[in-house]
């Protein structure tokens, strides 16, 4: 193996650490043109000093490195669509909150909800002007509804809606994800009041949607099941928009998503499968080049046909330098192949630094190099076929390792039978992807015979049994795992450390590894001293109430959910999992709070109140009470009236218009997310 070349990790994270200052401190398009000159010019001037003073090269590192981080600041401030004039948001003459006349082209089909068909669209024009800029698109379902599928341009008269916020703790924020994806608004509309100006295919993205129509229609003349379509759909083609909610499920709990996620593992074994079938033109003149070219071309062909995701790209450009390396016998460390394609991806794309398949991916990656051949030294089977699913166990296990602290970060569940799916679909997962792509190749040329086709049916269903079953084993799957970002970090200095020990074992990384042991010591009780707190919340439900006491690390809920709803709700189960909540316990909810020296009335759909004994400083309205609010006020003068998500919206409007004409606070937990009151 070449030896690793620190330098181009070195720049690479010069890069990241740019994106990273652009993302969370506000830095204009102007500054970061003006500082990549300037930091252009210094590195220039530094270039040419050192190759006349060698104790000069210092500054040109120096100066590399920074330009690096100007570099990363530009990519950030270029891609930010908001910093163009012609931006829909920087557009004066447009009112996105009055309805306007929108003309769009869908870009990408989404999962669809219950109640929406989701898109994301391209902005063509508002009021027949000329705009640029991304939304999110919800056209409600209904019977008759017509597909509207990848290019098509549409035209409706409506206004923008914003994005809502988390009204809940420690709730999924979607508008902070969508907005990585320079979305900031969604337009909701019935589909009669949309008309389809073209369907007409004019971009890559258009063309591979009509393949993969093209391909699902011929395979839906044969025998192949919703589920074992879709499973199809999500390995070869990288789309799982109409995959069922269970099966979805089914491999998350089994700890074998990554095999519907097209990514790295299914890259790598197109490109072997590629290498092998184009073996034979290294026979003609120039047929390495020859051969490079046709193995880029169609991996590139095949990242356009899965959709080019963040994932599916990130793996393509990776393989693509390997590819190149591997075919011009100038094999490279591959730590210095996957920083390249870290630093080509975040040029062009530096949000894909947040996509959370992004961060997964090349964590995995580097544990599989790092830690795998570690555990394997562990053990040295005699058998073949002992040591072929060693390998698969310890790649796995690796893996694994890598990405259980983001896993936990984000997901907040870890599977314990994840080495039970992966070493039964891992081995012959190559098998599956090249008899899948023959599969497809023969449906589309009407050559697929139907014993074939039920063959690979089969396959597929026995492949989403065996998940299933694993998934179902409930007492290995752990749920609800606090988890936060230190403890991330954390855990990473651990492993990091630990490695470094096990390679060179020697005073030096024996205490890098006991002090990263102490940190995390020190997190874990940082941990408890803040979260030892003790909180009151009025929660946001939609038709129900729900109030939280906290203590420490204990909580009490009162509601009025019924048992299905309270088995199915999350609200908890979020803020549970966010707080490091150890216990919890249920009750019904109760006329009267104390919290400390604060009261809290709480006036149900029976408006009956009686305050002749104290005066509380809270009132909270539930269930809509038909109660003169004005009245109310003048018998009981609180400070602050709150209106929870159990009241007809028309009640919230009046009640907030009399506050505001009284100029009492008035709080809604609609609009303003769950009331929470902190000792």
């Amino acid at each position: 193996m070449k030896p690793l070349n620190t330098i181009l990790i070195k720049l690479t994270l010069c890069l990241i650490l740019g994106i990273l200052l652009s993302h969370y401190v506000v830095v204009t398009f102007i500054f970061s043109i003006y500082f990549s000159i300037i930091c252009f010019g210094f590195l220039t001037l530094t270039y040419y000093s050192s190759r006349k003073h060698v104790f000069k090269t210092i500054w040109f590192g120096c100066s590399s490195y920074i330009m690096m981080l100007s570099l990363g600041i530009l990519s950030y401030t270029i891609n930010n669509e908001k910093n163009h004039s012609k931006h829909y948001t920087n557009i004066s003459s447009i009112d996105c909150s009055a309805s306007n006349t929108l003309t769009y082209k869908i870009r990408e089909r989404l999962k669809p909800s219950s109640y929406h068909e989701k898109y994301i669209v391209d902005l063509i024009s508002i009021n027949d002007q000329l705009v640029m800029g991304n939304s999110l698109l919800n056209i409600e379902k209904d019977s008759i509804q017509t597909v509207n599928n990848v290019d098509d341009v549409l035209l409706s008269y409506s206004e923008f809606e914003i994005l809502a916020i988390p009204l809940n703790p420690n709730q999924f924020n979607y508008k902070a994800y969508l907005e990585k994806q320079y979305i900031y608004h969604q337009i909701s509309i019935h589909p009669k009041y949309i008309l389809k100006l073209s369907s007409q295919r004019n971009s890559i993205f258009g063309y591979a949607e009509q393949l993969r129509q093209s391909i699902n229609k011929k395979l839906n003349q044969y025998n192949f099941k919703s589920d074992e379509l879709a499973v199809i759909n999500a390995l070869i083609l990288g789309q799982r928009q109409d995959m069922d909610r269970t099966i979805y499920n089914d491999y998350v709990n089994a700890g074998a998503i990554h095999i519907l996620a097209v990514s790295g593992l299914h890259v790598g074994i197109i490109l072997l499968l590629l290498n092998v079938v184009l073996k034979p033109l290294e026979h003609l003149n120039y047929g390495k080049p020859i051969k490079v070219i046709s193995i880029l071309s169609l991996l590139w062909s095949f990242a356009i046909i899965a959709g080019l995701s963040a994932s599916v790209t990130r793996a393509v450009t990776m393989f693509s330098i390997v590819a190149i390396a591997m075919n011009l016998k100038r094999p490279g460390n591959i730590y210095n192949t996957l920083a390249i394609s870290v630093f080509i991806l975040l040029l062009f794309k530096p949000m894909f630094l947040f996509d959370v398949g992004f961060q997964m991916s090349y964590l995995a990656v580097i544990a599989i190099v790092s830690i795998q051949p570690i555990l394997y030294k562990l053990w040295s089977p005699k058998w073949k076929i002992i040591n072929y699913f060693w390998q698969i166990l310890t790649v796995t296990l690796a893996a694994q390792l890598g990405v259980v602290p983001v896993s936990l970060y984000y997901f907040h569940q870890f599977p314990g039978l994840f080495f039970i799916s992966n070493l039964a679909i891992i081995p012959v997962l190559g098998l599956i992807l090249g008899f899948g792509i023959f599969i497809i190749i023969l449906a589309v040329l009407d050559l697929l015979p139907s014993m074939i086709a039920n063959l690979y049916a089969n396959i597929i269903s026995t492949m989403n049994t065996i998940v299933s079953w694993v998934a179902k084993q409930e007492h290995f799957l752990f749920r609800d795992i606090s988890f936060e970002l230190s403890h991330v970090l954390a855990s990473y200095l651990l492993i990091i450390t630990l490695v470094f020990l096990y390679k060179k074992p020697n005073f030096k990384y024996l205490a890098f590894s006991l002090v990263s042991i102490l940190i995390i010591q020190g997190v874990l009780i940082f941990t408890n001293y803040r979260k030892a707190n003790n909180s009151f919340i009025i929660f946001h439900k939609s038709r129900y109430s729900m109030i939280g006491q906290k203590m420490h690390s204990e909580l009490k809920v009162d509601d009025n959910l019924d048992s299905l709803t309270a088995e199915s709700d999350k609200v908890i189960t979020n803020f549970s999992v966010g707080n490091f909540i150890t216990s919890t316990k249920r009750d019904t909810l109760k006329s009267v709070y104390q919290i400390q020296n604060i009261s809290l009335l709480i006036i149900d759909s029976l408006g009956v109140y009686n305050v002749k004994s104290f005066q509380p400083n809270y009132v909270l309205l539930r269930n809509s009470p038909r109660i003169n609010l004005e009245r109310m006020i003048d018998s009981i003068h609180p400070q602050l009236i709150i209106a929870d998500g159990s009241n007809y919206k028309s009640y919230i409007k009046r009640w907030k218009a009399t506050c505001s004409k009284r100029k009492l606070p008035f709080h809604y937990t609609g609009e303003k997310g769950a009331f929470i009151w902190n000792e």
